[in-house]
């Protein structure tokens, strides 16, 4: 089996995900709360933001730690970690 694949950045990306989690969580309990549709669309902006910097941040990571660094990457993985959701 092989071993995991980490890089340094990794632990610092769980935490941003973790908190969007949590952030998550709460907009969840304002939606059974009653809250309002923008409260509701504001929170759930900031939400996606966070997901979208993690997602960033992994990118970056694995262009300076796996394409840059001579791996055997190419520029169709590059392609399909920057699609859209």
């Amino acid at each position: 089996m092989s071993e995991p694949h980490r890089h340094a950045t990794h632990p610092a990306i769980a935490t941003r995900l973790r908190r969007a989690e949590g952030h998550l969580r709460r907009v969840i309990g304002m939606i059974e709360e009653g809250r309002s549709c923008v409260d509701l669309a504001t929170q759930l902006h900031a939400v996606e933001r966070a997901v979208a910097e993690a997602k960033r941040a992994l990118i970056h990571d694995h262009i300076d730690h796996c394409v840059t660094a001579g791996g055997d990457h190419d520029l169709a993985e590059i392609k399909s970690l920057t699609k859209p959701f």
